[in-house]
């Protein structure tokens, strides 16, 4: 049976069906936003100094990545309960564990807020590292004769629109100057994305650096082979559904773990050799060589005192999904806490802000 396209399937339909949303969870999205939507939550007051006694969040932390950072950096106690580390990390298992109530605060990109907008449910960005280099680049099927962006024309392209790669993808298309008419984009969600490639499901998958090497040492030899841009995907950030930033308490909570988020990057970037050897090799089963290629290619950490640059790269994001009618058009500014604004830059130093 062949894979399904835009070419035949209604974006909404799509929606539902790529990102696991319940039924109930799209009704009245027609116009883009529900009433629910709009914050009830009031988020106007100012954080507090001190986490109340009996705190607790759910914080994701896919792969472990978080408790290994501060667990390797020796970064103090957090001053709250964290209930919860929950191993999760593409947008759209995010969003549907926040309309769960079993998740506080969750690490993505800057796609998955504006997904949740378009979906209706109200979440908030709360901090904000600036990626200056790809963190993805495009594997191809094994025996492919692609070789630029240019040769995406008329082929099946794995994409997920809630998730980084999906933004990632309409980007490379966009300053290749092909429309999404002149391909075939496939909906999948990323964790599909290898079986899709190697079954020829699809022509072309965007991959994290870090999965390349793995994907290129077994079907390298088949032919597999990956095209790399300059095609970046600007944010990697923080961010909390508006009810729990609405009590006092739970954004206090976020706002002393913000410092440690950035701090236990700034130790990563700065230990690569340890990060090599304690995550790659040990829990991810790379071998040394293969890490220290995926390190090389990683983004010094940046975290910008002001949101201004983020919120633009936001907007062009969401008119980019607009564009193709993914979402409907809106105004980014609302989707981020500006209460949160400075704590990140303020934790690390001064090399380490924008």
């Amino acid at each position: 049976m062949p894979s399904p396209t835009f070419s035949g399937v209604d974006r909404r339909l799509f929606l539902a069906s790529a990102l696991g949303v319940a039924a109930v969870g799209l009704t009245g999205c027609a116009g883009g936003t529900t009433a629910s939507a709009k914050s009830a939550a009031d988020l106007s007051a100012p954080l507090a100094e001190k986490v109340p006694a009996g705190t607790s969040l759910k914080i994701s932390s896919y792969l472990n990545t978080q408790q290994l950072q501060f667990k390797l950096a020796k970064l103090p106690k957090l001053p709250f309960t964290v209930s919860s580390w929950l191993n999760i990390g593409a947008g759209p298992d995010v969003i549907n564990a926040f309309r769960a109530k079993s998740l506080d605060l969750a690490n993505n990109a800057g796609i998955p807020p504006i997904q949740a907008h378009y979906q209706g449910f109200d979440a908030k960005i709360v901090a904000i590292n600036v990626t200056r280099k790809p963190n993805y680049l495009f594997a191809t099927k094994p025996g492919s004769d692609i070789r630029t962006v240019a040769d995406f024309k008329g082929r099946k392209l794995a994409f997920s629109q809630g998730q980084a790669q999906g933004v990632v993808l309409l980007r490379a298309l966009k300053e290749a100057g092909l429309k999404y008419d002149e391909v075939k984009l496939v909906p999948l969600t990323s964790n599909q994305f290898l079986t899709a490639l190697q079954s020829g499901q699809v022509d072309i998958a965007p991959l994290a650096n870090s999965q390349a090497p793995a994907y290129l040492q077994q079907y390298g030899p088949k032919g597999a082979h990956t095209i790399d841009t300059d095609v970046v995907d600007l944010l990697n950030l923080l961010w909390a559904p508006a009810s729990v930033l609405a009590d006092p308490a739970k954004a206090a909570a976020v706002a002393a773990y913000i410092p440690q988020w950035a701090q236990g990057q700034v130790w990563q970037y700065e230990h690569p050799d340890t990060w090599n050897e304690e995550f790659y090799v040990k829990t991810q089963n790379l071998t040394l060589a293969q890490a220290e290629g995926i390190t090389k290619l990683a983004n010094k950490p940046l975290f910008p005192p002001s949101w201004d640059e983020a919120v633009k790269w936001e907007q062009e994001t969401a008119d980019l999904l607009a564009e193709g009618g993914f979402v409907k058009s809106f105004k980014v500014g609302s989707l981020f806490d500006r209460r949160f604004e400075a704590i990140a830059a303020r934790a690390v130093p001064a090399e380490y802000r924008t």
